[in-house]
């Protein structure tokens, strides 16, 4: 089927996290908490846990399509007797995520209220490369620190990126793969940890009914279920008096959701219709590839540059406290009671079709705002090149009326970010306080 290339998103979220969590009362004003090594947690808590891990097996079976079950030797049973080490691979393979994942306590600073402290190494947080060039820098804390509840839940919103969701699948070189039984990747490379990884962070929820035969690994996306398993695990930690492990594991729900807002990863292709898509993969397997070649190349490029795009001006809003119009939106509250509360369903009825309903007018804005090479081009390959341009300054170069309205779409897309984010948030905090 057509493959996807890697889609950025927003790369680092915990600046934008930060943002749209700061003026959010049940984050604001929470009290403090002692930070908790995951070891602790699931000793203290394993008889409730295997308990939510088999009702989030149910859930996934009866309400994700395509959902391959979890193989039975991999559910997790509460063992007393077990040491922490064990327990926690056993945790963490329950939840079909890389049981190699680190789980260090950590915090990412907020660029405009630095943390001080010890600083931690990426790779002592992450097994893999940081995909963000470095724009990512850790504060080590220490079991019984005291620490924020808006850092801990802005911090775990990026750490999906830590390779939590790497080399997962049947083909992928990893020790873990053959047992999860996902079947082979149904786009992407395999070998990839950060391609590995992105079946998870999408989700084509609307696209055709005649586009889902001809390419039926668009079901195969898991971003639903992750959001389920971390938004459960929150209310649960909360419930039992696991504050640090409640807002980490928020945080890393959230950024499923937040995935989810950025059009790329809602719809196969924003600006191209169905009949087009399914043109390039049939004249493909009839021996012809150009077309699906040149499709592939220009969708790889258009998200690459703007991943890259969205990455160079949240730095510079970060590094110069640039209090602008994209912050503004972050921070707005106004638009988080237009939508209906938090639910089981919120993904795939509201958050989906609204990145759907942005998607072409991003892409069209897109297009005319960036230079051509980039975009339109088929033979560039931005990905070799990109290290060594500056997005923002190519756009300066051209039309002002171009940038304004791809920098507009942006804004509106940060707004749902946030949004979504809170009511996302209250959700699970509600979740955890059942009446």
């Amino acid at each position: 089927m057509l493959c996807m290339a890697q889609a950025l998103a927003w790369e680092n979220h915990s600046f934008p996290s930060y943002r749209a969590l700061e003026k959010l009362h049940e984050v604001a004003d929470a009290a403090p908490v002692a930070a908790e090594p995951l070891e602790v947690f699931l000793r203290s808590e394993e008889k409730t846990i295997e308990a939510l891990l088999a009702s989030q097996e149910a859930w996934a079976v009866a309400n994700l399509e395509q959902y391959p079950p979890r193989p039975a030797t991999l559910a997790f049973t509460a063992s007393p007797n077990a040491g922490d080490d064990t327990r926690k691979r056993a945790f963490l393979m329950a939840l079909r995520v890389a049981p190699n994942s680190k789980f260090a306590l950590y915090l990412q600073p907020d660029p405009w209220n630095p943390l001080t402290g010890p600083a931690l190494a990426m790779d002592a947080a992450s097994t893999v490369a940081d995909p963000s060039t470095g724009n990512r820098h850790l504060i080590a804390i220490k079991s019984g620190d005291s620490v924020a509840p808006l850092a801990v839940v802005a911090s775990a919103t990026d750490e999906t990126d830590f390779g939590l969701d790497a080399f997962l699948w049947n083909d992928s070189p990893s020790e873990w793969a053959q047992y999860y039984d996902f079947g082979p990747i149904p786009f992407g490379d395999a070998n990839s940890a950060a391609a590995s990884q992105e079946p998870f962070h999408m989700a084509f929820m609307h696209e055709s009914r005649t586009l889902y035969w001809a390419m039926p690994g668009l079901h195969r996306t898991f971003l639903a279920l992750r959001n389920y398993q971390f938004s459960t695990l929150a209310a649960l930690a909360f419930r039992t008096g696991h504050a640090y492990w409640g807002w980490r594991f928020s945080g890393l729900a959230l950024r499923y959701l937040q995935d989810l807002t950025e059009p790329y990863r809602a719809r196969l292709s924003p600006n191209d219709a169905s009949i087009k898509l399914l043109g390039a993969q049939t004249l493909a397997a009839l021996g012809f590839g150009s077309m699906k070649s040149d499709y592939l190349a220009l969708r790889s490029n258009r998200i690459r540059v703007l991943a890259k795009y969205q990455s160079e001006l949240m730095d510079n809003l970060a590094q110069n406290k640039s209090d602008c119009g994209f912050c503004k939106a972050l921070r707005n509250t106004d638009k988080d009671k237009s939508y209906p509360e938090w639910s089981e369903r919120y993904l795939r009825d509201v958050v989906s079709p609204q990145a759907i309903q942005a998607g072409p007018r991003v892409a069209s804005a897109l297009l005319a705002a960036m230079p051509p090479a980039y975009v339109s081009d088929p033979l560039y390959d931005f990905a070799a090149n990109a290290a060594g341009i500056s997005v923002l300054a190519e756009v300066a170069k051209r039309d002002p009326a171009d940038r304004t309205r791809l920098d507009n779409l942006l804004t509106e897309l940060l707004g749902n970010f946030a949004s979504h984010s809170r009511n996302a948030l209250r959700g699970i905090l509600r979740a955890s306080n059942p009446m």
